[in-house]
């Protein structure tokens, strides 16, 4: 056995040339094992170094040293709570009289004798850095960027960390090292501008708010307590309270959905007036045709069925983003951890739910990603399958067009039993996959807790924007292209030719009549009214029967005699189908669908509308509806997205599950609705 004295340090940063030999030694030589040798006293402190280590892979054992001293000023460390919590190896040590030398060496020679591979720790560093160490991650390993000597993503944080020596040996080693300079300058500038801080600053402050966590989750104890208690420990004795803190945090999401509704009323009524207009435009100067159904059809009524909800959906960023950046947000997180053990899931699922539209306005991809931080693979499947289960972002225009439409004076409570329902059915969920498919084992959870801040208005502009930008870009794109081709599948084939000589034929005999009637002298009567509307009552049913014999139509109504069984009628299939490539798709389809399968009138009536003075339609069918959308298959990228981080069979069955059981419960609320309402 050979052991080798490195220098002390503090930190794996090369900012000192002990530091530089210390990380030289450690990555070059690969040793079995490393000691960290702590000062108790200043425990804080010092496991930062051994988070370093951990997040480079290194086998790591802590050395509690001066535990005596410690002892003394009435503090009692737990060693066994602590390892449980880092997942390394604890001793405590003296090494004055030698205590612990012995069971620091067994140890020691334990986990060399294992050879085990490094499994570097991979950390969270919040909502700016994370999905910039992704694609840095991303571009290391795909250029093989140093990774023979260390972690890609271990690069990456050295890379935001400005560490001069990665650097230069990145600069050596391939062209692409500029481009991850270029990327880590962006960062650093996005980083200035959201936190006024640099990048470096943020992963010191991370790395602290994990040690300082798994601290305080039992591992040090004091006799007495001290006397100056800090402001946010007063609000977190009444925010993060086992009886009083839930209720609080449901009455601020009550909060949130209630402001956005009160406040979001009237642009959205102007939004909805200004695509209303631009139809009008549309249809008067476009001649007759295919070319004015694709633009006033498929694009405006489609694509600007989901435009509408901007307005309520910017009011909901700009609130999320207060409690995100107050660190309120975290403080959920932390409460929520005792209910996930409940359902078999780890405290750290609880960001994935949480971005994913646990809160409702989040994206299931990000949501996807971010388990990568889960420690058991079991833990983190079961974390994937059932966070696509939350309100995200793209279902929230069909909710909030349903509730407009049959709830509108309860809006903001039906939101909130909507995002209530995501979170019950993905613990439901996740309890009965951790019961019999994925089965395993619980691991500890440290949770990091940010300090209560203030949020400056620029950063929450700045984040509200950010992310309704891309809720812009995704129906620029996406669900424009979707809208066309639904709209060509609801357009094609056409009606055959004897039929629609059969509809022209009655217009023609009506236009006759009432120019008959105009020519007379009673031309202001009542007839010519009562032929007028014959009149149009033949376009719509010419309409219809069009949008039915279409291919779009003939698989909805294949599908109705069981859909019906929820109450879905042959349109909401066709929406239902589009909805699988993305949710917007819903509510764009339900718009294309409702536009061709009616005479445009001078007047134009919102969606909402539509849907509320529709036989078809009543507040069960909405309702029934709603748990659907909710529940049922992930989008396509969300799938896409699952498969790359499991397989392509777990992702196969999550579409197929989420499918049935959310069929099943939309049947449920239906039929049982029909037999008590």
């Amino acid at each position: 056995m050979r052991v080798i004295d490195l220098p002390g340090t503090y930190s794996l940063t090369a900012y000192s040339q002990e530091e530089l030999v210390a990380r030289n030694f450690i990555v070059d030589q690969r040793p079995n094992v490393v000691v960290d040798i702590i000062n108790t006293g200043a425990l804080e402190r010092n496991l930062y170094l051994a988070v370093q280590f951990m997040e480079l892979g290194v086998p790591v054992i802590l050395a509690l040293n001066m535990i005596d001293e410690v002892r003394k000023r009435n503090i009692t460390i737990d060693s066994a709570r602590l390892a449980k919590l880092m997942n390394v190896p604890v001793i405590e040590t003296v090494a004055r009289t030698g205590a612990g030398k012995k069971e620091l060496l067994g140890k020691a020679v334990a986990v060399a004798e294992k050879q085990r591979e490094w499994r570097p720790l991979a950390l969270s560093y919040g909502p700016v850095l994370d999905p910039a160490l992704e694609e840095m991650s991303a571009l290391i390993e795909r250029e093989a960027l140093l990774t023979d000597r260390y972690p890609a993503r271990w690069v990456a944080l050295k890379y935001l960390e400005g560490d001069e020596e990665v650097q230069r040996l990145g600069r050596s080693a391939s062209p692409a090292a500029s481009k991850l300079e270029e990327l880590a300058a962006r960062v650093t500038g996005h980083c200035k501008t959201m936190l006024n801080t640099y990048p470096e600053a943020v992963i010191t402050d991370h790395r602290y708010q994990y040690i300082t966590s798994a601290l305080n989750n039992g591992v040090v104890t004091r006799e007495k307590a001290n006397e100056g208690i800090q402001a946010s420990d007063r609000l977190d004795r009444v925010l993060t309270h086992p009886y009083v803190g839930p209720p609080l945090m449901a009455l601020i999401l009550y909060t949130v959905y209630k402001i956005t509704f009160g406040l979001g009323k009237t642009p959205l009524t102007w939004v909805q007036d200004g695509f209303d207009a631009l139809g009008q435009f549309a249809g008067a100067v476009i001649p007759e045709g295919l070319l004015k159904s694709l633009v006033v059809s498929g694009v405006i009524h489609g694509v600007g069925g989901i435009m509408v909800f901007v307005p309520l959906i910017m009011i909901m960023f700009f609130l999320l983003s207060f409690l995100e950046d107050s660190g309120y947000m975290a403080r959920m997180a932390y409460m929520l951890d005792r209910v996930l053990r409940i359902f078999g899931l780890h405290g750290s699922s609880v960001m994935p739910y949480v971005v994913s539209g646990g809160i409702a306005g989040g994206c299931a991809v990000p949501g996807i990603m971010s388990t990568r931080t889960l420690r058991s693979p079991k833990e983190k499947l079961a974390t994937i399958l059932t966070s696509t289960l939350m309100a995200c972002g793209a279902k929230l225009p069909v909710f909030i067009l349903l509730v407009a439409a049959f709830f509108p004076d309860d809006s903001a409570m039906a939101m909130f039993l909507i995002t209530m329902l995501g979170w019950i059915m993905a613990l439901l969920v996740a309890k009965a996959l951790r019961s019999t498919i994925i089965k395993g084992p619980a691991t500890p959870f440290v949770m990091e807790l940010p300090p209560y801040r203030i949020p400056t208005l620029r950063s929450m502009c700045i984040h509200t924007w950010e992310k309704t930008s891309q809720y812009l870009r995704k129906a620029g794109t996406i669900i424009l292209a979707i809208s066309i081709l639904l709209w060509a599948a609801m357009t094609f084939p056409t009606l055959p030719g004897e039929t629609l000589q059969g509809f022209e034929a009655d217009k023609a005999a009506i236009e006759e009549r009432i120019a008959s009637h105009k020519a007379g002298s009673d031309s202001e009567s009542g007839e010519i009214k009562a032929l007028e509307e014959k009149a149009t009552g033949i376009e719509n049913e010419q309409a219809q029967a069009a949008l039915r014999h279409s291919l779009a139509g003939r698989f909805g109504i294949a599908l109705e005699p069981v859909s019906k069984l929820a109450g879905f009628d042959w349109r909401t299939n066709i929406a239902l189908i589009g909805g699988f490539a993305a949710k917007e798709v819903v509510v764009a389809t339900l718009g294309t669908a409702y536009s061709l399968g009616e005479v445009k009138s001078d007047e134009p009536e919102p969606l909402s509308e539509k849907l509320a003075s529709d036989p078809a339609w009543s507040p069960l069918v909405a309702a029934s509806l709603i748990v659907f959308v909710l529940l049922y298959s992930p989008c396509l990228v969300s799938v896409v997205t699952m498969a790359r981080e499991t397989s392509w069979k777990w992702a196969a069955f999550a579409m197929t599950f989420d499918t049935v059981m959310a069929f099943g419960l939309a049947v449920a609320v239906f039929q049982v609705g029909k037999t008590f309402l």
